[in-house]
């Protein structure tokens, strides 16, 4: 089965679940404004006119489409229904909910998951003014739940694609510290990783220009930023943030290592230190994620362990979903800060793949910051591959 069939069908179980009647994805000219939830139900295609895509609590898949593509949506395979239109959806649209009369239509409008909010604010109005005079305008609710669980919860196919992505990763990563050399700068360090995945036939997680983020010593801005010209020297922690991506799918991976200086054998007290505390807040963090908990309680264990340890807390979220986009929504292992949302209130399911990403300065050396991607089973967290355990050592 591909990959559309398998989501698809997968929305219509988790519709049953939730016990809503009828999804609708409402979009327009999808090559300049794309609702992220296509990717599940279209692939790449696009879509030129107003086009309504259905789903329903019953098994239905239905496409309301204009006629001039409703051949390359017939050779996808995924709808059993595909009707088309030449001048106006409106009529079609009132119809085919009449038919189907449900008591919600779930559109994807959301407060908490940008790629559940795919719906633009005219479209909506469009949506309602095509409603208006029909009992299906005040039936209108948010998708947000569908979609979360939708891009959350990874069928076979794409935990098999992540873990790809992370295998390479891991691989580049080998390649790329034992390529470090005294005296590079962090931009030369991204060329190289920029070259072993056009190697690997991978593209990148994010945007070239900040993929991957490369950090040496105590004076290179850490976060949402590129490498810069600082060259490596000796005393120095490097710090990595990369991910690829393959076939549709992301890895998001963070590692470390310490420039040993002349005469050192081994990182100085205060590197080591950072580095088993930040060791400590994953490990103690993977090993409560179960299903059914909060993503708050997972971050409020590594940010307990961090601050009695006598750091700053990290100003960020523990750990994201993973998935079609490095940051894929929905529940966060996050703190209850506002600019979160709900998000850390929502509760971990099987098949969701989560990074656990705490970091600490240590001054005079750098940035700690270690990622691992993990993916929940039924009996936990489980890595796709094997952590960093230990803090690299280059000469």
């Amino acid at each position: 089965m591909n990959l559309l069939l398998e989501k698809t069908n997968q929305a219509i179980e988790i519709l049953k679940e939730k016990e809503i009647d009828l999804w609708l994805t409402f979009v327009r000219e999808t090559s300049g404004v794309r609702d992220p939830a296509l990717d599940f139900l279209v692939g790449a295609n696009d879509l030129t006119w107003e086009s309504a895509l259905i789903f329903t609590r019953q098994g239905g898949k239905i496409a309301l489409i204009g006629n001039l593509e409703k051949e390359a949506l017939e050779r996808l395979g995924v709808f059993d229904e595909i009707l088309g239109y030449d001048k106006s959806l409106r009529s079609l649209l009132c119809e085919t909910l009449a038919r189907l009369d449900p008591r919600q239509i779930a559109v994807n409008t959301s407060r908490n998951n940008v790629h559940a909010d795919g719906l633009t604010h005219a479209m909506y109005e469009i949506l309602r003014g095509y409603l208006d005079g029909t009992p299906y305008g005040g039936r209108i609710v948010s998708a947000e739940e569908i979609v979360s669980a939708l891009r959350g919860r990874k069928t076979p196919t794409e935990l098999t694609r992540i873990r790809r992505a992370v295998e390479i990763t891991d691989e580049i990563y080998r390649k790329t510290f034992d390529f470090i050399r005294i005296g590079m700068t962090e931009i030369e360090v991204g060329e190289f990783m920029h070259r072993l995945a056009k190697e690997y036939g991978v593209g990148l997680a994010w945007s070239a220009e900040n993929c991957p983020a490369v950090n040496s010593g105590p004076s290179s801005p850490v976060g949402h930023s590129g490498p810069t010209n600082i060259r490596i020297e000796r005393g120095h922690l490097i710090h990595i943030d990369f991910g690829v991506k393959y076939e549709g799918y992301c890895s998001d991976i963070q590692r470390v290592g310490y420039v040993l200086r002349e005469g050192e054998t081994e990182p100085p007290v205060e590197v080591q230190r950072g580095f088993d505390v930040i060791r400590a807040a994953i490990e103690q963090s993977r090993e409560a994620m179960r299903v059914g908990v909060t993503g708050n309680a997972i971050d409020t264990i590594s940010r307990e362990v961090v601050i009695d340890s006598g750091y700053p807390e990290f100003m960020h979220a523990l750990g994201h979903q993973l998935g079609r986009v490095a940051h894929d929504g929905g529940a966060l292992l996050g703190p209850l800060w506002e600019k979160y949302g709900d998000s850390p209130n929502q509760r971990l399911e099987p098949g969701q793949v989560y990074t656990i990403e705490p970091h600490v300065m240590v001054p005079g050396y750098g940035c700690m910051g270690l990622e691992e991607d993990v993916t929940m089973t039924e009996n936990g967290a489980e890595y796709f591959t094997e952590p960093q355990t230990e803090l690299k050592l280059l000469q």
